[in-house]
């Protein structure tokens, strides 16, 4: 059975040593990408290195790495809203969210669909140009480690692309995060999300 499972930072020193009292004793792999942990009843749980790669390949190492506090920019953007936000210790310490309305689908034919189509796009494009500038207001200036991003990918890859944000894009890591229309409240988690540790486990049946 394989699931997966996601922790805090803090929490992972922790959640290994209760991989070994569950499944009993443990021997690490670690790569810079990941750390596997091999346990005597043939259960794993692989650790994704957040934020990598991992220069001390140890437990300890990787302890260490994940417990760095980094300066870490969340941008979100979907058709309908975007956010941007400014995290450090698992604080929020600037952000901005903000919505525009764009059209949904319509099941008119011919002339009327495709003047719905037109404005749907222009409102789109209206809703990642506010996007664009809530990044450049929000997150160029902030002195960035790096970035995690969310929501539609095209969007974010719109807004990217202009050339006032060429360095933050440079600054962007995995995980892209699936979150509805980006309120302040999702906004908020987005920041927990974006620092919290994946480890995928495998256990026999």
């Amino acid at each position: 059975m394989t699931r997966i499972v996601s922790v805090a930072p803090a929490r992972l020193d922790r959640w290994l040593t209760g991989f070994g009292e569950r499944h009993g004793a443990v021997r690490y792999e670690v790569q810079p990408a990941s750390l596997t942990a091999v346990a005597a009843d043939g259960a794993t749980a692989v650790v994704s290195v957040p934020f990598g790669p991992l220069v001390v390949l140890s437990r300890d190492g990787l302890v260490a790495h994940v417990l760095v506090e980094r300066r870490v920019g969340v941008l979100l953007v979907r058709r309908g809203g975007y956010g941007a936000g400014v995290f450090a210790g698992g604080k929020l310490l600037d952000s901005k969210v903000g919505s525009r309305h764009v059209q949904g689908t319509t099941k008119a034919g011919g002339w009327s669909q495709q003047r719905y189509a037109r404005r749907r796009d222009n409102q789109a494009r209206e809703a990642f140009a506010a996007a664009t500038e809530v990044a450049v207001r929000v997150l160029a200036p902030a002195r960035l480690d790096v970035v995690v991003c969310g929501g539609d990918r095209r969007a974010i890859d719109t807004v990217l692309e202009d050339p006032r944000l060429t360095e933050l894009a440079g600054l962007v890591r995995p995980p892209f995060l699936g979150v509805a229309d980006p309120k302040q409240k999702v906004l908020e988690q987005a920041g927990v999300d974006a620092l919290a540790i994946r480890i995928t486990v495998d256990q026999p049946e």
